[in-house]
């Protein structure tokens, strides 16, 4: 996907005031519309002059792109980097449609900025605001009070976007998943008049983990274990998101094996079970007694791990 350069489009720098881009895009309007137009690619360059405009006239929109693009020029390879969207701070319905699809990947419904609610204008309710926190998945386990930090973007007297920062401190409910949705009565922007103040919607995006991977509330680990592990059975101690645990392998385990640990997911009602896959690991055979050793088990032990694939592994040429 190539990147856009909206300032490019509409002819002005990346420091125009809200009324140097509205001006412009006036004009351009004016000259590409398609009912109007001579232009041989005048429909195209229209909807290129709308889909800019549509960015840079939206503080919100504006500073989130102005952050995410600085080190990239028109027409560069790009790729929106993993949670680049979190913590900024957004309000309002959600932008137009029909755009290129570095508009959709960025600002569409599938985004974090495309996926927001409205407001009623017969109350004058404030407008709620939302924004995506990433967790580290221990978080997530315990739960409780997190202090978080927000940028909501804001035009200032000459049309310019800054982020201003506030913090908030958030009660996390244990056990919340990966996509849940946290609101905060009251914390969204000021009603007219008389009118409630909106809400502030947390979409939670829990960070990758070194160890655990999730699916909803179940996590999965891979546990290596020793060929006499598996083959003999034993007990060994398990990482948990709750600390560790002994876990019983029955002998004659297998690689790939799947074991569960009830209970020991995300909580929740009920609460997720974590799996342990086991990943039968060999010792190296580096010195001249584990050389000796395998052998051993070579000479002695009746076992062909090929058995399965019939005449295919027939005597070796003399």
């Amino acid at each position: 996907m190539e990147f856009k350069d909206y300032y490019s489009v509409l002819g002005v720098g990346r420091d125009a005031a809200a009324d140097e881009i509205k001006k412009a895009y006036r004009k351009l309007a004016r000259k590409y519309h398609p009912d109007v137009s001579k232009e041989a690619n005048a429909e195209e360059r229209f909807k290129e002059v709308q889909e800019a405009y549509e960015v840079l006239k939206d503080p919100e929109k504006r500073a989130a792109y102005d952050q995410l693009g600085r080190d990239y020029r028109s027409g560069q390879e790009f790729r929106p980097p993993p949670g680049w969207s979190s913590g900024f701070e957004f309000s309002g319905p959600g932008g137009a449609g029909g755009f290129s699809d570095f508009f959709e990947q960025l600002f569409g419904s599938a985004s974090a900025f495309g996926a927001r609610g409205g407001r009623s204008s017969f109350d004058m309710r404030g407008e709620d605001h939302h924004a995506q926190i990433e967790m580290p998945l221990e978080q997530a386990y315990a739960g409780g009070v997190q202090t978080i930090t927000l940028r909501h973007p804001e035009a200032g007297p000459d049309g310019r976007v800054a982020l201003r920062p506030r913090q908030l401190k958030v009660r996390i409910p244990a056990g919340v998943t990966d996509g849940q949705v946290i609101r905060l009565a009251g914390q969204g922007a000021a009603g007219v008049g008389r009118g409630a103040q909106g809400d502030l919607y947390l979409k939670v995006a829990l960070q990758p983990h070194p160890l655990f991977s999730v699916d909803k509330r179940d996590v999965s680990l891979t546990l290596p274990v020793a060929p006499w592990e598996a083959a003999l059975g034993d007990t060994v101690p398990v990482p948990t998101l709750g600390g560790t645990v002994d876990l019983r392998i029955p002998a004659g385990s297998r690689a790939g094996q799947k074991l569960r640990l009830k209970g020991r997911g995300l909580p929740g009602s009920p609460p997720g079970d974590q799996y342990v896959v086991l990943q039968v690991v060999l010792p190296p055979a580096d010195t001249a007694r584990a050389r000796e050793l395998f052998e051993c088990m070579r000479q002695e032990l009746p076992f062909d791990p090929r058995a399965r694939l019939g005449g295919a592994h027939g005597p070796k040429d003399s």
